[in-house]
């Protein structure tokens, strides 16, 4: 399964992105998809999950500024990111549990937002 992230950017702090990632196989399959991001010089770290069923978790710097969803009709997942600050810098990536279980990571977008 290929997992391509794009929408990233260059854009101020409090500015928004909103970030895509569309799998080559059919989203129904994944019960969970998650974004990861990694900023330089920095461990990898999950930003926020959505079950199948649109449950959705984030990580505590991310609260209540990143939504994340999920389209199905679209095999598409989504990203929004408001009130961006600098240290939400580095490159966004779209996963789910199974390929990080074999260390499958596709291309991820870069953002970067610049105080």
């Amino acid at each position: 399964v290929q997992l391509q992230a794009s929408g990233g950017g260059l854009v101020q702090a409090g500015g928004s992105l909103r970030l895509s990632c569309a799998p080559s196989g059919n989203i129904l399959g994944f019960n969970t998809m998650t974004w990861y991001r990694q900023a330089p010089g920095k461990q990898r770290e999950l930003v926020a999950a959505i079950t199948s069923g649109g449950s959705a978790s984030y990580a505590n710097s991310v609260k209540g500024r990143f939504t994340i969803s999920r389209d199905n009709a679209r095999n598409t997942v989504y990203l929004q990111m408001n009130s961006l600050k600098p240290e939400d810098t580095g490159v966004y990536y779209c996963n789910t549990p199974s390929q990080i279980a074999l260390g499958l990571w596709g291309q991820g977008t870069q953002v970067t937002v610049s105080s």
